[in-house]
C-alpha cells in the first residue's frame, strides 16, 4: 500500500500518466505535476494560500469575455508569453525578431487598401506608416497579409470600450504587400498605455508594486505562405517604459525611431493635416512551412 506522503505522492501522481497515449500529453503532464510539486514543497505552501490561489484562478477565469482574455495577460505578466516565444523562436538567423501576440487580438481583421486611414474620428497625432516585407535575403514578397492594431492616444483598444460591438473596429486592419513588398497606412500616434488593472491580474500588479505599463507600440501579424508567421510589435524609441515593459516585450530590434515631419504632403501624395510623424519598418520573414492558422482569439489587454 503506498504511502501518499510529500515524499511518495509526487511519483504517485507522475505515474498515474503511465498509460496516456499521447507521448506529448503523457511528457507535459508529468513535468507538470513534478514542478508543480516541487514549488509546494519549496514554498511550505499553506492550506490559506492554496485557497487563495484556487480563488484567484476562478476569479481569472470569471474576467474572461469574448473581448478580454484575462489568462492571457496572467500568462504576459507572469513572462510565460514571452519564455514561450523565446523557446520557439531560440534562431532568427537574421529574421525580424518575435515578441507577444497580446490580448487584443480578435481575429483576422477587414482588408483595406493600402494607404487607407484606420483612425478615420479618432483624436490624435497623425503618423503614416510605411513598412516592406522581405526575405532573408531582402527579396520583396508580394501578395502578403498583414494584420495591424494598436491603441488610440488615450491608451485603450477598440474592443475595450462599450461602443465596441456596435461602432465596430477601429485602429486595426488588414493590409496585403504590393509587388515590392510594400504596405501604408495612415492613422495615429500611439501611446503608453496601462493594462487592465480592474481584475485579478491588475491586483496582483498592484500586490506586487509593479507597474501596469506598457511603451508605445503597434501590432504587427505577417503571415506569408512559406514561411514562418510573425507576430511582433514596432516600438516607438524614447518611451520611457521600453526598458520596463509589464510583460516583458520590448528587443531592441523592434524599436523604431518615429521622425516628425512638417512635409505638406504623406508618402502617398496626399495632403498632410500639418505636422506628422513617420514610421518605417522592413520585416524579414524566416523560411517555414507555411502560413500557420490564425492565432487564438485574444482580447485583453496588451
Amino acid at each position: 500500500m503506498p504511502q501518499f506522503d510529500e515524499t511518495e505522492l509526487t511519483e504517485a501522481v507522475v505515474a498515474s500518466f503511465d498509460e496516456t497515449p499521447d507521448p506529448r500529453l503523457k511528457h507535459l503532464m508529468r513535468e507538470l505535476v513534478r514542478s508543480l510539486h516541487d514549488y509546494v514543497r519549496r514554498t511550505g505552501l499553506t492550506f490559506e494560500e492554496w485557497q487563495k490561489a484556487i480563488d484567484f484562478l476562478t476569479r481569472t477565469g470569471q474576467k474572461c469575455t469574448p473581448s478580454r482574455q484575462e489568462f492571457i495577460l496572467l500568462s504576459d505578466v507572469l513572462g510565460v508569453s514571452m519564455l514561450v516565444d523565446a523557446v520557439n523562436h531560440r534562431e532568427r538567423d537574421g529574421a525580424t525578431q518575435t515578441t507577444v501576440l497580446g490580448p487584443f487580438y480578435v481575429g483576422e481583421h477587414k482588408p483595406m487598401p493600402n494607404g487607407t486611414d484606420i483612425s478615420e474620428g479618432v483624436e490624435g497625432e497623425r503618423m503614416y506608416v510605411q513598412c516592406r516585407v522581405v526575405d532573408l535575403g531582402g527579396q520583396p514578397l508580394a501578395g502578403v497579409p498583414v494584420d495591424v492594431w494598436h491603441a488610440d492616444d488615450d491608451g485603450f483598444y477598440d474592443s475595450q470600450k462599450p461602443s465596441y460591438a456596435e461602432a465596430g473596429p477601429s485602429l486595426r486592419a488588414q493590409f496585403v504587400t504590393d509587388a515590392e513588398g510594400r504596405f501604408a497606412f495612415r492613422t495615429i500616434l500611439p501611446c503608453s498605455y496601462p493594462i487592465p488593472i480592474d481584475g485579478p491580474v491588475g491586483e496582483l500588479i498592484l500586490a506586487a508594486q509593479r507597474h501596469p505599463m506598457r511603451p508605445a507600440h503597434v501590432h504587427f501579424l505577417v503571415n506569408a505562405p512559406g514561411y514562418e508567421p510573425l507576430i511582433t510589435h514596432v516600438f516607438i524609441e524614447g518611451d520611457k517604459y521600453l526598458e520596463s515593459d509589464v510583460v516583458f516585450g520590448v528587443k531592441d530590434d523592434l524599436i523604431s525611431s518615429i521622425e516628425l515631419r512638417n512635409d505638406a504632403v504623406m508618402p502617398d501624395g496626399r495632403a498632410a493635416p500639418g505636422a506628422w510623424h513617420l514610421m518605417s519598418y522592413e520585416f524579414r520573414l524566416k523560411p517555414g512551412r507555411g502560413a500557420a492558422p490564425r492565432p487564438m482569439m485574444a482580447a485583453a489587454a496588451e
